[in-house]
């Protein structure tokens, strides 16, 4: 009987093919260095560990902050209509919007991609992506991990999770100690629904066919918040933040509110876009629309009077910030006045 050998490749796992993706990486890393004439970084793909120089971070009383974060069932639909080269965007922004809420700055971020089977073409896309938010939010990606798990996933199904660390002065976090009364919430818009509510969207899809400017939106990549918010608060024109993510508005909001103090919310105020607006025609309540979606509220800063005027030039138009709310005395935690405008 002829006797047959077992190995991993046999087994579902290619080595030879996670080799070449390493040395993609490091390629693409080199000629980034090159750039940067920084040759301390250039060692970091394919190491066991990675390695960040904070020696040259002027930066008095330093405090790293540290995130991690995925980006949920959202990569089902980027599989399901073949747009992968975007998702990496949302994979960074889930994680360093979640940084600036206390004012750090991203230095550095990490990747984890997990994968029934290994695909080159497909991986490359979404190491693009990832890259691409890196760049946006002025980090660098100075290593990760990618795992070939037949058995765990189907051979076209991926998964993906993300780590980044940020800096920022002890004097400088932002935070709930520094909120008051009457100190106003403003809402900075999202580019779309970001990296939530994914679950419940797919089960939308599941009974309804949708044009190209709906799938458009459904996919477009999460708003990274970074340079406008670091720009502003570099000015001290913030006290505090809240990512809007699981949970929407209200219980992200509430997290950087002192417990004497409450939100008085102005629900008529929130410019919805007409994604969220499609997405209620599908017999959502404003109760479940409020706490699964972000409904065009990405991200939310609370600032004093006296500076309301001198946020908005920190902003595109696109993204200017406006008033929805104030902060007010008081152990509730919210007041929600009026309704959402459908």
């Amino acid at each position: 009987m002829e006797k047959i050998e077992n190995n991993y490749k046999k087994s579902g796992v290619n080595i030879d093919l996670a080799n070449k993706f390493v040395k993609y990486i490091a390629k693409i890393s080199k000629n980034k260095e090159k750039k940067r004439k920084d040759k301390f970084h250039s060692s970091n793909i394919g190491s066991f560990g990675s390695c960040f120089d904070i020696s040259k971070l002027k930066i008095k009383d330093p405090v790293l902050v540290s995130s991690t974060d995925g980006v949920g069932t959202k990569i089902v639909l980027s599989n399901k209509f073949k747009k992968l080269d975007k998702i990496g965007i949302d994979l960074v922004a889930m994680c360093v919007n979640d940084l600036i809420v206390q004012g750090a700055k991203p230095l550095f971020f990490l990747d984890y991609i997990a994968v029934g089977k290994l695909r080159l073409n497909k991986i490359k896309k979404i190491l693009k992506g990832i890259i691409e938010g890196c760049n946006e939010a002025g980090c660098e990606l100075i290593g990760g991990e990618t795992a070939e798990m037949p058995g765990v996933y189907d051979n076209d199904k991926f998964d993906l999770a993300g780590f980044t660390v940020g800096i920022v002065s002890k004097k400088k976090l932002l935070g709930k100690q520094n909120v008051n009364s009457g100190d106003k919430i403003l809402a900075i818009p999202s580019s779309g629904p970001h990296s939530n509510g994914y679950s419940l969207i797919r089960k939308i899809l599941k009974k309804k066919k949708i044009n190209k400017t709906i799938m458009q939106n459904l996919i477009r990549p999460t708003k990274i918040y970074v340079k406008e918010i670091l720009s502003a608060h570099q000015k001290n024109l913030i006290s505090a933040c809240a990512h809007i993510t699981g949970g929407g508005l209200i219980e992200n909001l509430v997290r950087s509110v002192p417990n004497k103090f409450f939100v008085d919310i102005d629900l008529s105020k929130i410019k919805i876009p007409k994604i969220f607006k499609w997405l209620k025609k599908n017999n959502i309540s404003d109760d479940e629309m409020l706490k699964t979606f972000n409904c065009g509220i990405g991200f939310c800063i609370i600032v004093k009077n006296k500076n309301l005027r001198k946020i908005d030039k920190y902003f595109s138009k696109e993204y200017s910030p406006y008033v929805i709310g104030e902060i007010k005395k008081g152990s509730k935690k919210f007041r929600l006045k009026n309704t959402l405008r459908w």
